[in-house]
């Protein structure tokens, strides 16, 4: 399930393959790109660069040219050494990539075209990216701001809003929830400050140690399973996310699924260590957390 660490870790492979490389050869099974190649080829042109933004590839040709593609749920980036077997069959194909050294090749991406810089800014949702948690010029300020402007929404909900935070998938958006203690269906205006700043602090640090370069050197195209828990087990490496019917690894209680939002996504949580917060007509005595109220539970996995 691409999210933003495995779009990164994309094209950063990608780059070290392919940046400044002649392409030899360009292929694809959309219309819409042979038709912009017939017209302005892309065999010759160097790529410049590839980069992430958020869940968005982008490939820079010389010539004021950019390949825009997504994953969605399914689609995938592999790169081979010209002559080396695809793991994949052909049929699964959408674009190929080749340079003297390399084949990049799109498996399943279900959405791709071609851009100028000029039609990237105008014809496109990319421009509009709240700040991209992997990239060093993040700006916690700036999300928080976009966060906090959402206020009668649930934070799971707005954690997958690219427009607010760009990187975070369903994965990380059950994952974080889970290590700040906060409910996915907390009410963004709920939120207490120290709670907001765990979010932002442990997205920027989930996402960032599963793009880590441990593996050394070299192009690295997988680095393995996703991991939030820091367990070397690979079957621990997720505390909540997958997890429905099992117990917590923290508290020993039933972990729980619900659809949430628009798009109806799973969403795990743990009910012992992920309260909602009190309602202020509860009749129980409690509050409601605000954005300035201190706050009065502990936090799981924040320092």
């Amino acid at each position: 399930m691409p999210e933003g660490d495995t779009i990164f870790r994309s094209a950063r492979a990608l780059n070290l393959a392919l940046q400044g490389k002649q392409v030899t050869a360009f292929e694809t099974a959309y219309a819409q790109l042979a038709s912009v190649h017939d017209q302005t080829p892309v065999v010759g042109r160097i790529v410049e660069r590839v980069e992430s933004r958020g869940k968005w590839l982008l490939i820079h040709f010389t010539g004021d040219l950019i390949l825009v593609t997504h994953m969605l749920m399914s689609g995938s980036w592999h790169i081979y050494r010209r002559g080396e077997r695809w793991r994949r069959t052909r049929i699964h194909m959408r674009a190929v990539i080749a340079t003297n050294d390399f084949e990049a090749v799109a498996f399943d991406v279900p959405v791709a075209s071609f851009h100028t810089a000029r039609t990237l800014e105008r014809n496109t949702s990319i421009p509009k990216l709240g700040p991209d948690l992997l990239q060093g010029s993040f700006s916690e300020d700036e999300a928080i701001k976009r966060l906090v402007l959402r206020g009668e929404e649930e934070v799971a909900n707005v954690l997958l809003n690219q427009q607010v935070l760009a990187g975070i998938g369903n994965v990380f958006k059950s994952e974080i929830c889970f290590s700040c203690g906060v409910s996915p269906f907390t009410r963004v205006s709920a939120l207490s400050s120290a709670q907001v700043e765990c979010l932002m602090s442990t997205a920027r640090r989930l996402l960032a140690a599963n793009v880590s370069e441990s593996a050394g050197p070299g192009i690295v195209t997988y680095s393995g399973g996703r991991r939030t828990t820091g367990a070397a087990d690979p079957g621990a490496r997720l505390w909540v996310y997958g997890r429905r019917g099992k117990q917590c690894r923290r508290c020993g209680t039933i972990i729980l699924m619900r659809k949430q939002g628009v798009g109806a996504r799973s969403t795990y949580w743990c009910p012992q260590c992920q309260p909602l917060p009190l309602a202020a007509n509860d009749g129980g005595g409690g509050e409601v957390e605000g954005w300035s109220t201190p706050v009065r539970r502990t936090r799981i996995g924040c320092s």
